[in-house]
């Protein structure tokens, strides 16, 4: 089934909004968990290592990954939303 004009405008301005807030999220973690907050991270303890370095080291793929299922739900959710799902 084919979409009108405006539906796909709209498909592509709310997948857009999705886009951007993920990515404010991995910004987040990966550069203000890793690099900006890190010495503060740092004074709590996450199985035995700083939490500033767990982030800057594994945290940040953990929340990437997550990120990516979260992005694939959602994106699952639009098409059937719009009708253009598989």
């Amino acid at each position: 089934m084919s979409i009108s004009n405006e539906q796909a405008q709209a498909y592509w301005r709310e997948n857009l909004r999705i886009i951007m807030g993920y990515l404010a999220i991995w910004f987040v973690v990966s550069y203000g968990c890793g690099v900006l907050f890190v010495e503060q991270l740092n004074e709590i303890q996450f199985f035995g290592f700083p939490l500033g370095f767990w982030f800057g080291q594994q945290g940040s793929i953990f929340v990437f990954v997550g990120i990516i299922w979260a992005y694939v739900a959602s994106m699952n959710k639009l098409d059937e939303k719009y009708d253009v799902h598989e």
